[in-house]
This record gives structure tokens, sequence and C-alpha cells, in this order.
């Protein structure tokens, strides 16, 4: 199953979208918006699966998508959690900037709390500000999650995961290592993150997901050239399932909380970059020169995964720098 939001006020529209992204069906008398779905979501789920089975079978059914213009799923969430579950990323952006990955690399992940009050749409333009600031894209996977309890296990994290999106983790990579510096982690260096037009349940993947992992590649073209297209599923270390166990560690988890992957990376580098600070830092290894420019006004940075059959799972995040 499919889910979008129409833009509508601060939450969006709910709607139930066709397998092919081309078509679409309100939703608005099951649930006025996903977060709505989601803190009833026992109820609501079946009712949304069969309003998405009628635009399954009937090709004519619904309306063109083409025609509305679509939010980030969730507009605003109660928590966005995003983790570093790709250790390659880590390594690569680490040695460029001189610094030593954790002791605890490879047994406890690393995450940072994002801003979640506004999330951006697929389509909506990022407003670059200071082109000092180093404006980077971070293409990642992400779950969305129902009520999670304290002390989660990853044997049982599955049962917690509603829905999957893509998303665009935007970084301001100067401001990175100052914050880092001061030991209490991000904030102005990790501005508003966009997510996919689609959101949609794990089922959609059919067996490229298992073990808390998406085994396909997640492609990323700037200004229309593709820069990587990394499977997203076996080098991350740490699974959805594993990351969900470490961050309800001392805490519950509530409807609506985002949970990203981090940066999709793979140590091959014919398989590209899902970030310009990867780039950057396989040209400082090589080279001790990094001259892979920072993005700029104008740039246009696209994401999307495609299952087997060809179909764009998630839809594309299209967005251009502005000023």
């Amino acid at each position: 199953m499919k889910l979008a939001s129409r833009r509508q006020g601060r939450d969006g529209a709910l709607l139930v979208v066709s397998r092919d992204g081309t078509r679409y069906a309100p939703a608005h008398d099951i649930a006025p918006n996903l977060q709505s779905a989601l803190d009833d979501w026992p109820r609501v789920e079946p009712r949304l699966r069969r309003l998405f089975e009628e635009l399954v079978v009937a090709p004519l059914c619904g309306h063109p998508l083409s025609e509305v213009e679509l939010m980030a799923p969730l507009p605003r969430a109660y928590e966005w959690i995003d983790g570093s579950a790709f250790i390659n990323h880590i390594l690569l952006v680490r040695r460029a900037r001189g610094a030593q990955p954790p002791a605890t690399l490879h047994s406890d992940p690393l995450v940072y709390q994002g801003a979640s009050g506004c999330l951006l749409g697929p389509n909506d333009p990022f407003s670059l500000g200071d082109e000092q600031h180093g404006l980077d894209f971070e293409s990642e996977l992400a779950v969305v999650l129902g009520d999670t309890p304290r002390g989660t296990a990853a044997s049982d994290a599955q049962a917690h995961i509603r829905l999957l999106m893509l998303a665009n983790d935007w970084t301001f990579r100067t401001l990175v290592p100052p914050e880092l510096a001061k030991g209490f982690g991000f904030f102005v260096s990790k501005p508003a993150t966009a997510f996919s037009p689609f959101a949609v349940t794990p089922d959609e993947l059919g067996d490229a997901y298992h073990a808390g992992r998406v085994h396909l590649p997640v492609q990323t073209r700037l200004n229309g050239a593709l820069v990587g297209d990394p499977n997203a599923g076996p080098e991350m270390h740490f699974s959805f399932w594993d990351l969900l166990a470490h961050v309800t560690q001392t805490r519950a988890l509530t409807a609506g909380t985002i949970l990203g992957s981090g940066t999709v990376s793979n140590a091959d580098p014919a398989r590209g970059v899902s970030c310009l600070a990867e780039l950057r830092a396989r040209e400082m290894i090589a080279t001790g020169q990094a001259v892979t420019p920072f993005l700029r006004v104008g740039d246009h940075v696209e994401i999307a995964m495609f299952d087997e059959a060809g179909v764009n799972v998630f839809g594309t995040i299209s967005e251009r720098v502005v000023a």
C-alpha cells in the first residue's frame, strides 16, 4: 500500500496512491491525515488497504496524481531520529576531516535527533542561505513507527514498523566539525529534512525487504547525472530492527516517529555516492585535496528507488537549491 499527503493545512490530507504512482483516491473519510491514521492503525489500516486494492484492480479508478501538490507524507512528526547504519560512510567522512571513528563503531549505532516540526515535501525548493556553510544532500531510507514501547528488542521491532520512505537529510557540512567539537551533537548543521512523495507498507517491497533492510539500490542524480546507486541492503551494518532496539533502550516512541538509516553507502567506488562528502573524502584520500564543490544555487538533486520490475517505489525526491 502507498500513502501520500496532499498539500492542505499543516498536516496535509491523506491519499491512497496506486502502485504505479500515477493515480490517487482521497482517504479523508477514513483518516484526515497520516498522523491520524497512525494513531488508529489497527482500525484504519484495513480500510486504507481496501481502497488501495480498488486502485490496483480498477485501472480507471481514482484521479491523476499529477493534478495535486504533495507534502511530505508526514509534514511534521513527533520525532525524527536519524542513525548512521552504513559504516563505510562513517569511515570515509571521518577520515577526510581527520577524526577517528568511535571505538564502538561496529557494536553501537550513531544516532542524532533531527528537527521534525517542519519537514520538507518531495518537490520543495531548498533555500541555500550562506554558500560557505557547504550544503550537501544525503540519500537515505527511513521507517515510520507505530507506538513502540521502551526496551523493544530487535527480534520484536518489525511489529512496530508501519511504513518506509526515502529521505534527503540536508546537511551544512562546514558547520558540522565546530558543532561536534563542543561535544553536544548536531543542531544548526542539520536543517529541515525532505521526504519522498510516498510512504509504503513493507509488503510493497516484496522480497527486497527482509531482516530490517531494503535490498535495492538508491539512485541519486545531481543536475541530471547519476552520482550513485549503492545498494541499501548488504552493507547496512545496523538494520532498522537494530536501530529501533538501540533508540528504545531508555524511552518509548510514539506513533508517527520517523527513524532514518543514515546515508546509504557502499565500499565499492563503482557504486558512487549518496552525498558529496563521500566524494570529497575519496578525493582527499586519493590526492590530498577535495575538488568537488558543495551545492550552489540552481543545483537539482533527485533521489529514487526502483524495484526489480522498474517501479519507482517511493516516487522521486526532486529538489532545486534556491537563493
